[in-house]
């Protein structure tokens, strides 16, 4: 089948009880035993499994090309269960020096910085990832690309290579791309991770993470018991949303890679912007890989405006249709001054501004950024 086709139909089907075309929501957190002991549904306990969030699990399996999925309460539920579940082949996790400031909060105010060596590489440079990766035992390669928010295209195939010469695994955060742009495990991924919560949702309103696993994972069963004995289980009704997000998932990232390459265009040829970080520009750095791994560019940009901060945050503040606010994936465009939500660690240049383009018509959004530009000319 088909992408479109899967991320209608995978996981689910027709309900036999009652005829439902809609697959039901199963919030019950048990089930009944059989009168001989053992479970006839095979399901017994919310944390061990559910109908919704198995159907979830298993249409995000599909989607990716892969034979298992484990979905988890958020993004960073299901980024700190792959730090922990990967095999005990060395302490360092390399990890891109551009990634989800989420990540970096993770390591600098939790016990996840304390029980793992983490170092930060400019993966786009082999020759610094391998010397990261040989340095020392290495057990776990993070890939983010496109990255956040500088937008940076890696070469996932390049870099799974690299980490398995060196007995490493190698995980690709793949929420920017979904499965409808980059198939990581197509291209040697050993798993793959979504924050459910942006595109796959689609509109806002539900959190979730899971990550995809192909063929025999190492990874698979120490998933399963954090999964289960952490209690970190994405709950069924958000399974239920992502899975009625799913079935608009393939339109919905065709409009949006649309609108952010429009947007990117006429933000490039705007004086005032010094320049547009966006893989679908023919000048970008990342625009040849891209084309090469990915089937769009993606509905993320960031642009730097001349002037800093300071002009920065006048043109965010004057914006009236594009809403400022974090997180991405959404109907609505939003748009954030990275640096300042994410203090002095930050890599973002002082006059960067990253978009999530939404749904609206791209002229509307283009529209509000000139009008919004014209304060600081």
């Amino acid at each position: 089948m088909h992408i479109e086709t899967k991320a209608i139909h995978a996981g689910r089907g027709v309900d036999p009880s009652t005829g439902a075309v809609t697959i039901p929501l199963h919030p019950s957190t048990t089930f009944e035993r059989g009168a001989d002991g053992p479970f006839p549904s095979s399901y017994e306990y919310i944390r061990d499994d559910n109908p919704t969030r198995h159907a979830f699990e298993t249409a995000m399996a599909a989607l990716e090309g892969g034979r298992a999925a484990v979905a988890f309460s958020s993004g960073m539920a299901a980024i700190t269960a792959v730090f922990e579940a990967h095999p005990s082949r060395g302490n360092r996790i390399v990890v891109p020096d551009d990634m989800y400031f989420g990540i970096r909060s993770l390591i600098d105010e939790t016990d996840i910085g304390r029980r793992f060596d983490f170092v930060p590489v400019d993966m786009r440079d082999m020759d610094a990832l391998r010397a990261a990766v040989v340095a020392a035992p290495t057990g776990l390669v993070w890939i983010e690309t496109p990255s956040n928010p500088l937008i940076r295209v890696v070469d996932i195939r390049a870099v799974c290579d690299l980490a398995h010469d060196a007995g490493a695994l190698a995980v690709v955060d793949n929420t920017w791309a979904t499965p409808l742009l980059q198939r990581p495990l197509e291209f040697g991924a050993d798993a793959v991770m979504h924050s459910a919560t942006k595109y796959i949702g689609g509109h806002s309103d539900l959190m979730a993470g899971v990550v995809v696993l192909p063929g025999a994972s190492p990874l698979e069963r120490p998933l399963r018991m954090i999964q289960r004995h952490k209690g970190s289980v994405a709950a069924p009704f958000d399974c239920w949303l992502a899975l009625r997000g799913l079935q608009t998932l393939p339109i919905r990232m065709r409009a949006h890679c649309d609108g952010a390459l429009k947007v990117a265009e006429a933000l490039s040829k705007h004086p005032r912007v010094e320049s547009v970080l966006y893989p679908g520009l023919p000048g970008d750095p990342g625009h040849t890989l891209a084309r090469q791994q990915m089937a769009g560019y993606g509905g993320m940009l960031s642009f730097i405006i001349r002037g800093g901060a300071e002009a920065a945050m006048t043109v965010a503040g004057r914006l009236e249709l594009i809403v400022r606010a974090t997180s991405l994936g959404g109907t609505h465009s939003l748009i954030e001054h990275r640096a300042s939500v994410e203090g002095p660690k930050s890599m973002a240049p002082a006059g960067l501004l990253r978009i999530s383009v939404g749904l609206e018509h791209p002229q509307d959004i283009i529209d509000d950024l000139h009008q919004a530009l014209s304060a600081v000319e």
